[in-house]
Parts: C-alpha cells; structure tokens; sequence
C-alpha cells in the first residue's frame, strides 16, 4: 500500500510540473534578440516571443532583472572569440522566481526567489531558462537588482583573486577599475580575506563609492601621477595582485607597479596592448587570463560557498549602478562602454 502511494504522490508531482510548465509556456513574452552582429541599435525589442520551455533539470524564470556585462557588448559586436548563433538574446546575470521547473531538477520549485550566472536562452527577456547548476538561492536580505548583481561580478573577482592570483592574507591587491561591478566585488572580497585593498576610479563618484566597499585607498587613474601614489602607498615595493579591467589601456603600468612576483589578472579587455617581455622577466611576475566560463564545478562550488558566506555574514553587499528598462537595452549598451566611470553593477528592469 505504501509504493502505491508514493507512486501515486510522484506522479501526481509530475503532472502538477508539466501542468505548470505547461501553463507558462503558452504565453507570450518580451525579450531583446539580435539578428545581426553590430552596433546598440542591433538589440531589438520583440513583444511576441514564445515563454521557453524548461527541459531535462532546467528552470523557467520570471526574471526581474538582469544584469548587463561589458563582454555582452563585444559578443554583440562580434569582436569576440565565441559567437552565439543568430538570431540570439543576450544576458547571463538574471534574478527573479521561478516559474515552473522540468524533469530531475532537485533543488528548487516554483516560487523560489533566485539569481543565476548563466542562461541558456538569454536574460534579456521577462522569462529564461537556466540549468538548475547555473541557479542559486536569492537571500530575502536582497533585492531583485542587486541579486542581478551577483553573478558573473561575483564569481569572476573571486576566481581572479583565488583561484587565478593565489592571493593572500596580507598581500596588497590593486583594484584597477574598481568602481564597476566586478571592481566593487574584487574590493569587497579582497577586504573580507584580509588583503589590504588600494583600488581606481576615474570620477569623484567612484572613488567614494570604492573607498565604502573595502578600499583602504583610492586613486584616480585619469590622473598622471596616480602610479607614484599607489607606489608610495606600498612602500616603494609595489602591490602584489593587479585585477585588471581595461587591459590594453592599463597593462604596461600595471607591470611597472607590481611587487617582485607580482600577479595581473586579467578581466577584461578592448583590444591589443605592446608590452616589454623584460617587465616581467625582471620581477619574475604573471599576467594572467581570468574566464568564468572555464571554471570546473567544484570552482564554481567554491566560489558560491564563500560568496554565500558573505551574504550571511553581511560583508557581501551588490551596488547596484545605472538602471533601464527592458526597451532600453540599446542605450544601456552604450553607455556602459562611453560612460566617464562606471558607478556600480548595471541592470535591465522588466
């Protein structure tokens, strides 16, 4: 009698899943898809697209909002490694509640408030479906925007400063770009694990925002003698971690301000930079690539342990910066690429 009711109760469980995924997925949805690799103006709003279907441990999400990330302007563009087949909607860093979950997921249900670090039909849109790996818990002590926050910024300054760089405890990092989303997570995260933290911006704004996320000092990299005061604040020895935003404009000066095997992690970059192989081969120091895409699952199980510890704890608190509705995905694109600094993690509402 009991197997024939706990089979009744798993497929009266299944069919309540199918009977919500079926509901949600008749209707219609908003979301941005590029048809053509290109300028702002290729991201179009479409008010007509089909609400996706979760499959095989996948969740639908309502999304809230998303998060909106430098490289998704490059692969817009097309001026990056890896093209998304056409036509695509971007986005990575969504939160929102789930909707409806397929077959096998394990951990969630509908309801559930969560933020992700990965899509797989794109986070530009009301609704997403994610892999039940790439999909967290959102805490109830944070918002929709800042869980949107989370994702990729999180997660890739962790993996730079850990899992690439090896920093540790007493070890001086340098923030270059700090004022953005990853930048103010680097900060966040270096102060937690006992690095002494200097960071840049380039607008009065930022600085004052990175000196209240974990920065011991702060200086302004559109200044010319910025170098001679990260300098000086080390000691004359140099820092020992670079996290590094803007590769092809900063490089060559991270090189010259590195401690005796110091580390540059990359993070982002717009394009080719000349360097001396001698800088590095006179400090014996690194430059070092970071990719989120390439961390193994007990990476990203690590990175979330001690992510999800901060928030816990309190030291793990997004910024949330510029924020546009869905029908200005354009205008956000460009801005956060011709913006004076960046001030904070920028988000699409729905």
């Amino acid at each position: 009698m009991e197997a024939v009711l706990e089979k009744n109760s798993v497929i009266a469980v299944n069919k309540l899943q199918s009977a919500n995924i079926e509901m949600a997925t008749s209707k219609l949805m908003r979301a941005i898809r590029v048809s053509e690799f290109g300028g702002p103006l290729v991201l179009k709003l479409h008010a007509d697209m089909p609400v996706p279907n979760p499959g095989q441990k996948q969740v639908l999400i309502r999304v809230h909002a998303c998060g909106v990330n430098p490289v998704e302007t490059y692969i817009r563009a097309g001026a990056y490694a890896r093209k998304p087949s056409l036509p695509y909607t971007p986005g990575s860093d969504v939160s929102g509640v789930v909707e409806a979950v397929g077959d096998g997921v394990k951990f969630f249900q509908a309801g559930d408030r969560v933020f992700t670090t990965a899509t797989e039909t794109g986070g530009y849109a009301e609704y997403t479906v994610a892999s039940e790996e790439s999909v967290y818990r959102l805490p109830d002590s944070l918002d929709y925007k800042q869980g949107a926050a989370i994702g990729i910024p999180y997660f890739t300054a962790y993996r730079a400063l850990f899992h690439k760089a090896h920093a540790k405890a007493g070890e001086t990092v340098l923030v270059h770009g700090a004022s953005g989303g990853v930048g103010v997570a680097a900060c966040q995260l270096a102060r937690a694990f006992g690095l002494k933290v200097l960071g840049t911006a380039g607008t009065t704004e930022g600085q004052a925002l990175v000196m209240k996320n974990g920065a011991h000092q702060v200086f302004n990299h559109r200044e010319e003698d910025y170098i001679k005061g990260i300098t000086e604040a080390t000691n004359g020895q140099g820092v020992n971690v670079i996290i590094e935003m803007l590769s092809n404009v900063n490089l060559n000066n991270d090189l010259q301000m590195l401690a005796y095997g110091g580390r540059v992690t990359i993070v982002g970059s717009r394009g080719p930079i000349e360097i001396n192989p001698r800088d590095i081969m006179a400090k014996e120091s690194s430059i070092i690539g970071v990719v989120m895409s390439s961390a193994t699952n007990e990476e990203r199980a690590e990175c979330a342990a001690a992510l999800f510890a901060g928030m816990d704890s309190g030291w793990l608190k997004p910024v949330v910066g510029p924020q546009y509705t869905l029908d200005k995905a354009s205008q956000a694109h460009e801005d956060i690429i011709n913006s004076p600094g960046a001030s904070g993690k920028m988000v699409l509402t729905m």
